[in-house]
C-alpha cells in the first residue's frame, strides 16, 4: 500500500537526532537480504529518504532488479530508540532529488546516484506509526 502522508514529527524529529549511520536493507531477486551501514544520508520532500550511492555493489543489483528496501536508525539519546521506514526505491542519476544529494553528499565521494526510498509504512520498535 504506497503512500503519500508526510512523516509524522516523531519521526523528524528522531531523525534529526539519530546516529550519523543508519542500516539500508535492500533484497535480491533470490529473496537473500542485504544490509549496509550508509552516513551519506537526508530527508527529503517529506516523506522520502536519499541514500547516497558512494559505493553500493549488491544494494545497486538488488534495486535495479525492484527490490523495496528499510532504513533503520537508532536515536543518540541516553535510551536510544530505533524507528526503520519502508517502501519503495527509485534510483535517481539526474533531478531534483540527484540535485539535493550532490549538495550534501561530502565532495571527495563519488555520489553515482540517490536512491530514494519512499515511506510506505514506519515502526518505532514492534509499534507500527504509519
Amino acid at each position: 500500500m504506497k503512500m503519500n502522508k508526510k512523516l509524522p514529527e516523531i519521526v523528524k524529529s528522531a531523525w534529526e537526532n539519530k546516529k550519523a549511520e543508519v542500516v539500508f536493507t535492500t533484497v535480491s531477486e533470490d529473496s537473500i537480504s542485504n544490509s549496509i551501514y550508509a552516513t551519506c544520508t537526508s530527508l527529503f520532500d517529506g516523506n522520502k529518504i536519499i541514500v547516497a550511492n558512494n559505493f553500493f555493489d549488491k544494494t545497486m543489483k538488488n534495486i535495479l532488479s525492484g527490490s523495496k528496501g528499510s532504513i533503520l536508525f537508532i536515536t543518540k539519546d541516553e535510551k536510544p530508540k530505533a524507528y526503520q521506514i519502508k517502501g519503495s526505491i527509485e534510483y535517481m542519476t539526474e533531478g531534483e532529488a540527484f540535485e539535493n544529494m550532490k549538495e550534501w553528499n561530502p565532495k571527495q565521494l563519488p555520489g553515482h546516484g540517490a536512491a530514494v526510498i519512499t515511506a510506505e509504512e514506519i515502526y518505532s520498535g514492534a509499534e507500527k506509526l504509519q
